[in-house]
């Protein structure tokens, strides 16, 4: 097995990414977009900006006439909203993928939907003709998030309108060479080697393409590569759809365990068991893309403890128990209370918050506050997707969570969202611009919107109407680098509120993990050796991999299986080796790989023949001492002859026989050679030597 990591990832937004050659097969382990690097452009300018656009535009025509000095006084500037990328922006694609021909690869596997968002850059290179494999939630939610982000891309291709070229020119190096570190090492990355990664964005119909090249699995569901491989997806617990791979093979299995978590309120629980035993396996939790152990350590402590004081089958209900939601509730609660207080003082709330479990479960508890409150503000919901969304999540009760499964068995609605559009206390609108929303419009209010990088989407509009006002707030999650997120809208007085929700399994939980799925090989990140003492006290042994190198893992595999009829190894005629301590026949027929099981097939003419009937193989090198012992009783006198020490030589030992006929036998590496002149004598010692010699 080799194992190449293309990407670390970071964290949700962008999952890892890796290679791997598993029984000759190439697999492409999900594929991400860097949406985060979206921060380098500046959102679509407002008529007060054009002035801006136009100096940019001026700058990159004279650029030539510039003199060397003046470009390295612009690099020593203070980052300002100016020296933003004001043009249609490319996306960053894993740049480590480009060095890799599409068309050797054989099978793609996609974890969460999150993981499908650069796929199409992949399906549209000619050549490309992987077998795609995704759960069908992860499909279909991964398609309606793509169709989105091209819908809010169209306002840049609208309002730049067409590419004069196929490379842009923020992308020559004159261009790079002048921009402020912080973009220069978005656009590059910090080895400035990462500009390949960079493709202007897929169509509608490269996404369609896409989908129709996909094999969606359920949960548990068996997928066969040519009679090699069999995949199955296992729930992860992070998102609905997304999902834990074991690939088998008749060399064995491999587990890859992706961004899972054992704490959901809305997914299907984290389905670890079934990731037990394996061969080996592949730990890529994106939460290890976070170095700040006592951010999410303390999470998970008590998650750790329980793992390793339980036992399987007590785990089964950890999922359930409220003591570990506990610490997202609490968070819930805090998003809540806020929201509160800044609707008393008249002020609005936007939330442009993108994963989808979070905005379920914001909307429930938001909605629940507002009315333990007395207070009747607007919710609205602005996207593309939002409308079909929401109306997907009513008919998908397999892939959620027990609790929300038990609610549909008690007549109840999954989510509270049914109840509150029907009382209109929720307002779901595909636009910012849409009618329906220009009419029911008030404030204050609470928009939940796309996008979490704040360079597109309605998000831009509302905020550049709420930023100078300091009554009202805006909810975020974790962002690398808020400074540069909020750049394009200073100065910002409104408030301002991150929150950092659970997404992985968190690190004080790993080692307690992999000791309760026992694998015989775990790989890990480098990373993780810095924050975890894997000890060697486990019984699997530790690898760690880095990015842009390829790990070669070898690992036995103590027994191989094959599947024979049952009527069909009961005529077998078996003999039996004591001292080897094995059982051996031999029968002719094909040998066929199907489901990445061995299957014999014996041919027609020999399921019948008897012992009698077959020709004897025999294995093995005679002991020379004991056919001189053997030859000696049958009347037949000789010497032996040991072989030369020369390592080139294949000869052990010759016999030379002298009474009562001239012979010899030359013992080889490879075989036993008897040179006679008579066949009769040929014969009697060939009989001496088939019954000191193992046969079958």
């Amino acid at each position: 097995m080799k194992f190449t990591s293309l990407s670390k990832g970071r964290g949700f937004h962008f999952p890892p990414c890796h290679m791997l050659n598993f029984c000759g097969i190439r697999i492409l382990l999900d594929c991400p977009l860097d949406l985060s690097a979206l921060l380098a452009f500046s959102p679509i300018p407002t008529l007060d900006c054009l002035s801006i656009v136009e100096s940019y535009n001026t700058e990159a025509d004279d650029f030539d006439s510039r003199a060397a000095f003046g470009k390295r006084q612009k690099i020593e500037k203070l980052l300002h909203a100016k020296n933003l990328l004001f043009a249609e922006p490319w996306y960053k694609t894993v740049n480590n993928l480009q060095l890799w021909n599409s068309s050797f690869i054989d099978v793609v596997l996609i974890s969460s939907p999150m993981g499908i968002m650069g796929l199409p850059f992949l399906t549209r290179i000619k050549g490309f003709s992987a077998k795609i494999y995704v759960t069908e939630a992860s499909a279909r939610l991964g398609q309606l998030m793509m169709e989105d982000l091209i819908s809010m891309h169209g306002e840049f291709r609208h309002f730049y309108g067409p590419e004069e070229s196929n490379f842009p020119s923020w992308l020559r190096q004159e261009e790079l060479e002048i921009l402020p570190s912080e973009l220069r090492e978005i656009i590059l990355g910090k080895d400035g080697l990462e500009l390949g990664g960079w493709m202007p964005l897929y169509s509608a119909a490269d996404v369609k393409d896409c989908m129709l090249k996909t094999h969606t699995l359920n949960y548990a569901e068996e997928a066969c590569y040519n009679g090699t491989l069999v995949i199955k997806a296992f729930s992860s617990g992070v998102e609905i759809g997304s999902c834990n791979w074991i690939l088998n093979s008749p060399k064995g299995d491999i587990a890859y365990v992706s961004g899972s978590s054992f704490i959901s309120a809305h997914a299907m629980a984290f389905d670890y068991r079934s990731l037990q035993g394996a061969c080996a396996l592949i730990y890529s939790d994106f939460s290890l893309g976070d170095t700040q152990d006592s951010a999410d350590g303390d999470n998970y402590s008590v998650s750790a403890a329980k793992l390793q004081s339980m036992s399987s089958q007590d785990l089964a209900g950890f999922n359930h128990n409220s003591d570990e939601n506990s610490e997202e509730k609490e968070k819930l609660d805090f998003i809540c209370s806020n929201t509160i207080n800044c609707i008393k003082e008249g002020g609005s709330v936007l939330i442009p918050i993108d994963r989808l479990g979070t905005i379920l479960l914001l909307l429930e508890e938001m909605t629940a506050s507002l009315e333990a409150s007395d207070l009747k503000v607007p919710v609205y919901i602005i996207s593309s997707m939002a409308e079909e969304l929401l109306a997907l999540l009513n008919i998908i009760p397999e892939w959620l969570c027990k609790q929300r499964q038990e609610k549909l068995f008690a007549g109840e609605q999954l989510f509270s969202h049914v109840k509150l559009l029907k009382e209109k206390k929720i307002h779901v609108v595909p636009a910012i611009h849409s009618h329906e929303l220009l009419i029911n419009w008030q404030e204050p209010c609470i928009v939940f919107c796309p996008h979490w990088s704040m360079r597109m989407g309605p998000v831009v509009h509302l905020l550049r109407r709420w930023c100078g006002s300091p009554k009202s707030l805006l909810i975020l999650e974790d962002v690398l680098n808020l400074e540069l997120a909020l750049l394009p809208f200073q100065p910002v007085t409104m408030k301002v509120l991150q929150c950092l929700f659970p997404a992985g399994i968190g690190l004080r939980t790993v080692q307690p993990l992999l000791k309760l799925l026992r694998p015989k090989t775990v790989l890990c990140p480098e990373e993780l050796r810095l924050q975890i003492n894997l000890s060697s006290e486990n019984s699997f042994s530790v690898l760690y991999y880095t990015e842009a190198e390829t790990l070669k893992v070898s690992y036995p595999k103590h027994n191989s299986e094959i599947k024979i009829a049952t009527d069909l190894a009961s005529q077998f005629y078996w003999k039996t080796f004591k001292k080897e301590e094995i059982n051996i026949t031999k029968l002719k027929g094909e040998l066929r790989m199907e489901n990445a099981r061995h299957h014999l097939l014996l041919e027609t003419d020999n399921k019948n023949s008897s012992s009698n009937s077959r020709s004897l193989d025999h294995f093995g090198l005679p002991d020379s001492e004991k056919l001189m012992a053997a030859l000696s009783k049958m009347g037949i006198s000789g010497n032996i002859q040991h072989g030369m020490s020369d390592t080139k030589s294949q000869t052990v030992s010759i016999i030379h026989i002298e009474e009562p006929y001239k012979a010899s036998i030359e013992i080889g590496t490879t075989g036993t050679i008897i040179t006679t002149a008579e066949e009769n004598v040929a014969s009697s010692i060939y009989k001496i030597i088939d019954n000191i010699l193992n046969a079958v």
